[in-house]
Order: structure tokens, then sequence, then C-alpha cells
């Protein structure tokens, strides 16, 4: 009887803890949605303070005092922001407008190419109507293209909130740097250390693995892309590489989402230099999987593909954007957590208590 009540018990929390979970991350999702201009700046702050300390590190250990490394370490990195605010950004918008104003053209050249096809589809009787299904994607893209003009010209007027916020995250990441390590130490503080051990071990191993993985190999496609695009004469070179290399951030399905939205708007132009231009992305995407890929970034999270897309698909629910970056580790994270605590607990069997063959 008593074995009985407790399985029934152990069920009735297994069957509550899916709807308990699913209302825990709805809530979360409204608490996000509400402070959402403060999680990001938080969340972008304490990534570039996790970044910004391993040179901090470095120079500790040629014995350079930690508030000294900070602070050279800092003005560093406000050195190349403000380089690259100076030299790739008017660059990156002047091609940006030049792009947007040059798609609906190319828009209306490939609706003329669908209606030949379709002309030709239909003088042998195929059950294919091109020019509609032309018609409709062309009037979805032109449609994206008015919501994304307004908010161009916004962040071009909103220069100088754009300026706060980057000058409140160099601020947030400066102190993070200096006070975020006795802050973490006191939350962790807060929990069992039957917990906390292995949830900061993990946190900073996945953190670690993750973005330093990412952004090389980000920095590699979008480096790379630049020589080839220009050799093969694309227009719009920076914009595209910006593409690509800001997609390669998002793990697993980000380089087939950037190459895929390159191809596509290279397609509108022609068709011939879109074929090309996905053969060398894939060709790159093929040396930076299967050589640097396995070097830099290795199989840190441990988890399943399928469980990347629902982290991936969770993230987007919650956050956004910045839920996509930060989904997989952390739930690399919890998973790398919850695998030392089973570990932890699980019974350790002696070569003397194993059983004779």
């Amino acid at each position: 009887m008593a074995r009985r009540s407790q399985d029934w018990q152990r069920w009735l929390m297994i069957g509550l803890s899916g709807p308990i979970l699913a209302l825990n991350v709805y809530l979360l999702g409204l608490l996000v949605s509400y402070f959402d201009h403060l999680f990001t700046v938080l969340t972008i702050a304490a990534i570039l303070a996790f970044l910004l300390d391993y040179p901090v590190k470095a120079l500790e250990k040629i014995r350079v005092k930690r508030q000294g490394a900070i602070v050279i370490v800092s003005v560093l990195a406000i050195t190349v922001l403000a380089i690259l605010a100076t030299t790739l950004m008017p660059l990156l918008l002047t091609q940006t407008t030049q792009l947007l104003s040059k798609i609906p053209g190319w828009l209306e050249s490939s609706r003329l190419n669908l209606e030949f096809w379709d002309n030709w589809a239909k003088a042998r009787n195929y059950p294919i109507d091109l020019k509609a299904f032309g018609v409709r994607f062309s009037m979805q893209i032109e449609n994206q293209i008015q919501n994304i003009a307004p908010q161009a010209l916004g962040l071009a007027l909103g220069t100088v909130t754009g300026l706060v916020d980057t000058i409140l995250v160099i601020v947030l990441a400066f102190y993070m740097l200096l006070y975020g390590g006795q802050l973490w130490n006191g939350v962790l503080n807060l929990v069992p250390t039957k917990f906390s051990v292995p949830l900061s071990r993990s946190l900073r191993t996945n953190f670690h693995n993750f973005f330093l993985s990412q952004i090389v190999l980000a920095l590699f496609m979008a480096l790379a892309v630049i020589p080839v695009f220009t050799a093969l004469k694309v227009p719009f070179t920076l914009v595209f590489a910006l593409i690509i290399g800001v997609s390669e951030i998002i793990p697993f399905i980000g380089a087939t989402l950037g190459i895929g939205l390159v191809t596509l708007l290279v397609a509108f132009q022609s068709g011939w230099l879109a074929f090309q231009v996905a053969i060398a992305a894939i060709i790159l995407q093929q040396i930076r999987d299967n050589l640097l890929a396995p070097k830099i970034m290795g199989d840190f999270t441990g988890l399943n593909p399928l469980w990347i897309f629902i982290a991936l698909l969770i993230g987007l629910q919650i956050a956004g954007v910045l839920g996509i970056i930060v989904a997989v580790p952390i739930a690399g994270t919890i998973k790398g957590t919850i695998d030392t605590i089973i570990q932890m607990n699980s019974p350790i069997v002696s070569e003397t208590e194993m059983p004779s063959s």
C-alpha cells in the first residue's frame, strides 16, 4: 500500500512538472518582454565583460594588477570600436541604403523572368502557376522592405540613443569586470554547494566555448567572403559579408540562413552570379565546419541536435534574437549541471564490489 502511494505521488509530480514548467517559461517571457531594453543592455554588457576578462587575465599573468589590466583592455576595446564606427559604419550604412533602394528593381526583373518560365510551363500544360507565386513573393518582400526602411531611418535618427546605449554597455562591462566576480560569488553563496559548484563550472565552460568559438568562426566567414565576393564582383560585398558573419553567431542553422539569404538577394540581380556566390560560400562553410570548428569549438554542449532546435525556438519565443544567441549555452549549462549532479549522486562501485564474471 505504501509502495502504491509513493508511485502515485511520483507520477503526480511528473504530471504537474510539465504545466508548471510551461507556466514558468510563459511568465519569464512576459518578464523579459516588459524589461526588454534593460535585459538587452545587461546581457550585452555581461557578454562583453565575459570576453574582455580573458585578455585581463592574460595581463594579470605578466604581473599587471587587475585594475590596471581592466583599464588597459577597456581603452583598447573602446579604441577598436571607435575605429570601426568611423571607418566601416558609414560604408555599411551607405551600402545598406543602396541595397534597399535596388531590391524593388531586382524584384521587377525577377518577376519578368518568372513570367517567361510561367508561359513556358503553360505551353507544356504543367500545373504550375509561377506568375502568381512570383507576385505573392514580391509583395511579401516589398512589405518587409517597407517595414525595414522606417527602422533604418529610425536607427539613423536615433544615433544619440544608440550612442547612450553603447556608452552604458561599456560602463556596465567595466564595472562587471571590477565587481562582477564578487557579485557572482555572492549569488552562488545563496545556492547550496551541491548545486553552485557544478553550475558555476558548467556556465563558464559553455559560455566560454560558445562565444569565443562562435565569434572566431563568424569573423573567419565574414573576412573570408570579402575577397571572394570582391573577385566575383558581387555588389554590396560588405553588407553581405556582415549578414553571413552575424548569422554565423546563431548555432547550427545560422550559416545556412545567412548563405541562403545572401544567395536569394543576389539571385534577384543575376541567377548565375547567385550560383557562384552559393558555391563559394558553401566551400568556405565546409572549411569552417571541417577544419576550424572541430578544433575551436568541439562538442562543448553535448546536446542532441533536436534539443538544440528546441532551445533555439524557446529562446526566440522568450527573448527574440537575443534569446537565440544565448539559448544554446544556457541549455548546455543546464545539461552540464544536471549531469554533474547526477554523477555526484550516483553510487561509486569499486573494483572489489563488481561482480565477478
